[in-house]
């Protein structure tokens, strides 16, 4: 499945250097996370999690069929849900797993499985990121990635309201899980 030898060219290509250098760094950083799950599924969804990034508009003509247009509305995260069919289409990925981690590393989603949590936080946490409390996320992560989770996603809450944007359902969703989850 993971082939970055195939890969680098096109990605590179596709998202430019400083974008694939990031998404080598998740990469690195999801393996460190990983307790038990495939490491080739791991290396793949996070190699690939910024597939679409910066291509929106061409990928949206190429594959948009599955978004729909209450999709549209969320720009920051558009590149997620598209980067799941360009990671089908070009990167020749079928593996729902990895795929669906690639769809929600920006939103989360109720129920989100351990690849999902580690794709999202390992984009959060990646040594290069630099954003108030990403140090005490680092630390979270270290010993829950429900805890890292709820953490995060509080934050990305409180940083959405800030700027006064739209907030993604699954991102709700994912929070609202997780803190029932935790309370029962």
């Amino acid at each position: 499945m993971f082939n970055l030898d195939l890969w680098q060219e096109k990605l590179i290509n596709d998202i430019g250097e400083k974008r694939f250098k990031h998404c080598v760094r998740v990469m690195e950083t999801a393996l460190k996370l990983n307790k038990s799950l495939n490491d080739e599924k791991v290396k793949t969804a996070a190699i690939l999690h910024d597939c679409a990034k910066y291509n929106e508009e061409k990928y949206l003509k190429l594959y948009g069929v599955n978004i729909d247009s209450y999709q549209l509305q969320f720009k920051a995260v558009l590149h997620s849900f598209l980067g799941a069919e360009v990671a089908k289409k070009e990167y020749n990925i079928n593996d729902s797993d990895v795929l669906d981690a690639i769809r929600f590393h920006t939103t989360g989603k109720a129920d989100m499985t351990d690849l999902e949590k580690i794709i999202y936080l390992a984009d959060a946490i990646e040594p290069k990121r630099d954003y108030p409390d990403v140090d005490h996320l680092r630390k979270l992560v270290k010993d829950s990635l429900d805890d890292a989770l709820i953490f995060s996603l509080n934050h990305n809450l409180n940083y959405i309201i800030k700027k006064n944007d739209l907030i993604h359902p699954l991102t709700i969703e994912a929070r609202n899980f997780l803190i029932k989850e935790k309370n029962e």
